[in-house]
């Protein structure tokens, strides 16, 4: 069960450098707070743009090197993307849900069912250059947890946050691909209501709103703030990651 305080904060955290192939995230969230003078504290859940996550585990593809399948040129004409584009969509995807022009939608290999398995050109550099998803977004979300803890002794939750568009509504919103130290899902069947009445099918995605509150302070384009800090939550229960999220194939009724 989650339970909020009087006062939730956002944080963006200030000057946070371009990230590279090798960076550790953690030194820089760290450095960059103590920069304008801020530290972690123990309870706060540290939210990360996929993108700089991406970058530092060096998640780059070069379409210059990449030859299309017959599949991917066939898709392509479709969706009116490059071939080599999609060829790269199609090596992360299990398979193509939806084609239709400037629409791909795939479910990549982690179960996340999204517009091109989350390869990204935005923000990427290069005309030729894409990114990919992290590899295991909640094993990087422990690991950078991990690192966070021995940098400032603070112990922290992570969450590594994406932008989705959804399928029955306009616009997207962050959600979480990778999580740690927090439960992504809060099960409240069972708990009552104002009037006493039992809830039967409440089942909170905790992560998701964090991931939605934070993407609020980073912005989608060119604000530069891909970290955040929510302070001032509290839940309890065990820690659950991102990939529970997903709901199975033979539930969802939108497939």
């Amino acid at each position: 069960m989650m339970a909020a305080g009087i006062q939730v904060d956002l944080i963006a955290v200030p000057g946070f450098p371009l990230v590279q192939p090798g960076d550790d995230l953690a030194a820089a969230v760290c450095g960059s707070l103590a920069s304008g003078g801020e530290t972690l504290k123990t309870g706060d859940v540290v939210v990360l743009a996929q993108k700089i996550v991406s970058k530092a585990e060096n998640r780059y593809v070069d379409l210059a090197g990449v030859t299309p399948s017959e599949r991917a040129v066939s898709l392509a004409v479709t969706a009116r993307k490059d071939p080599r584009l999609v060829e790269v969509v199609l090596s992360q995807s299990r398979r193509v849900v939806r084609c239709a022009p400037n629409v791909l939608i795939v479910e990549h290999h982690l179960g996340l069912v999204m517009a091109n398995a989350g390869v990204d050109q935005s923000n990427v550099g290069g005309e030729a250059r894409v990114l990919l998803l992290p590899e295991d977004p909640d094993a990087s979300a422990a690991r950078i947890r991990r690192d966070l803890l021995a940098r400032s002794g603070a112990e922290t939750a992570v969450i590594i946050n994406d932008s989705f568009g959804r399928a029955w509504r306009q616009g997207s919103v962050g959600v979480a691909i990778g999580a740690a130290g927090l439960p992504s899902l809060q099960d409240r069947r069972g708990d009552r209501d104002l009037f006493g009445r039992r809830l039967e099918i409440t089942v909170v995605g905790f992560a998701d709103e964090i991931a939605a509150a934070a993407s609020l302070v980073m912005g989608q384009g060119d604000e530069g703030r891909p970290v955040v800090i929510v302070r001032g939550l509290s839940w309890d229960g065990a820690a659950i990651p991102a990939a529970a999220i997903c709901r199975p194939q033979a539930e969802d009724l939108f497939q």
